[in-house]
């Protein structure tokens, strides 16, 4: 690992999640009549705004949470990856290093122990091991799965990580979060690399600003006031689950390639909005006229879009769309690109208005937040029954809150104005929200609507013969 930096294996006073990391040692302990050889820990993360543009080159404001995934870890003698899970409902899975394949074929979604999966074919691609190693794993994980904050991703950044390192193979920060946004394309997600840049590059007490082209994150200090609330919709939304998520990038490339036909440049080339823009050195204010001159349809049927091409309905399907949106016959490419241009102006005026530190910063960055939600709702069509009722909710108390992660489901994040606000806030959605809702019966509220604050990225613990955590 590189420890030029911001090293991955600390020497700690006090290690964080100190009881869930004993009770996960003897977890493996029993499991592998061994102990771990070491530990990695990978936060969740919540997206303060910068909903959906990732993946259409445009910055994004995440911050990590203290939700974590925890690996117990060590190599194994027989070739064999050993995945076991301390929940019980999520069955145990092995195979072998060298022969293993990851197979798409559930429509609930991918089992858990293949976002692991992903994580270890990508370091074997990327590095190529002469003898890969197998390795024994017990996974504990308390971020709420399908609710916004990055639970499989947070899992595929861990086992990218500890794979690395089990494999002795030197990878600094950025390297590590580009492999794992690779990598989590083997699942079927055409993400943007979000998730996977903050959970290597969150850094204590403050969000990051997060950049592409090359990747690059610039740690932002928000007003000494503000506090963040997540507040879990128990609404689960998995995002490989369904054609949802990667219908919305599709219309988003499509659109990016629509324009630059329209602007005459060679569209088969360009599919990201940031980089139609780097050519046409437009401004994101003038990108966002762009479409109200070109894109004024509501909507475009595929046979509208083969004619405006000029492509075969082969060449559309096997070079413009998903292996999970090939049946889509409609495409809204007004809405989502006016949500992403007018959503990354809104990134980079909360982004000023935090650096001022005003008097006013707080009430600013509520109203841009709220914003974000209504654009996400309107134009981008990925917020849920449940969202929208938190957000009134919100509203109603003068609390900033958009939804937070892909949409569908899942978990608003809401800014308070003070420590006082942020209690009155929470105690109201426990009486107001969660004691209506069913499927909250017999939870613990405090895992559901919390006070969070930015954590670090991810780590290794090593353990030495006394079983004591060392650098």
């Amino acid at each position: 690992m590189d420890n030029n930096n911001d090293t991955f294996v600390h020497v700690l006073e006090s290690i964080p999640d100190s009881e869930r990391v004993s009770q996960l040692k003897a977890l493996f302990v029993d499991a592998f009549n061994r102990n771990p050889s070491f530990f990695v820990r990978c936060s969740g993360r919540v997206n303060i705004i910068g909903e959906h543009v990732d993946y259409c080159g445009y910055p994004v404001l995440p911050m990590a949470i203290e939700q974590t995934i925890l690996l117990a870890m060590a190599p194994s003698e027989d070739n064999l990856v050993h995945l076991k899970n301390v929940d019980p409902k999520y069955k145990s899975f092995k195979c072998n290093i060298n022969t293993f394949s990851i197979d798409l074929l559930d429509s609930t979604g991918p089992e858990w122990y293949k976002y692991f999966l992903c994580g270890v074919k990508g370091i074997l691609e990327f590095a190529k091991p002469a003898y890969p190693k197998g390795m024994m794993v017990v996974l504990s994980g308390n971020i709420p799965p399908a609710s916004g904050l990055s639970s499989s991703s947070a899992l595929v950044c861990a086992s990218v990580l500890g794979s690395a390192y089990i494999h002795k193979i030197p990878l600094d920060k950025q390297a590590l979060a580009t492999i794992s946004a690779d990598c989590e394309r083997f699942i079927g997600t055409q993400g943007g690399g979000m998730d996977q840049a903050i959970a290597y590059l969150a850094k204590q007490g403050c969000a990051q600003f997060i950049e592409w082209d090359p990747l690059r994150a610039t740690s932002i200090d928000l007003p000494g006031n503000a506090v963040f609330v997540i507040a879990n919709s128990l609404t689960e939304a998995n995002k490989a689950a369904t054609s949802d998520f990667n219908q919305r990038v599709v219309e988003c490339r499509l659109a990016c390639r629509f324009l630059a036909k329209k602007m005459q440049i060679n569209w088969r080339e360009i599919w990201r909005f940031s980089s139609l823009q780097k050519v046409l050195n437009y401004s994101l204010e003038e990108m966002e006229t762009l479409i109200n001159t070109y894109l004024t349809q509501l909507a475009y049927t595929k046979d509208e879009l083969l004619h405006f091409f000029e492509i075969g309905n082969d060449d559309f399907v096997e070079n413009l769309l998903t292996p999970n949106t090939r049946d889509a016959q409609v495409f809204k490419l007004r809405q989502r690109s006016l949500h992403v241009f007018q959503e990354s102006i809104r990134v980079k005026t909360f982004v000023e208005v935090a650096k001022q530190q005003s008097a006013d910063s707080i009430h600013l960055m509520k109203q841009l937040m709220r914003q974000s939600h209504e654009s996400l709702k309107t134009l981008y069509e990925c917020s849920h029954g449940n969202l929208d009722k938190l957000i009134q909710i919100s509203n109603s108390l003068n609390v900033g809150a958009r939804l937070t992660g892909a949409g569908w489901g899942g978990c608003i994040v809401a800014l308070c104005d003070g420590v006082d606000q942020s209690v009155e806030y929470i105690n109201h959605l426990k009486q107001s929200y969660y004691a209506d809702l069913e499927n909250a019966l017999g939870k613990n509220l405090d895992e559901l609507v919390f006070a969070t604050s930015p954590q670090r990225g991810a780590e290794i613990y090593l353990m030495d013969s006394t079983n004591n955590f060392i650098e």
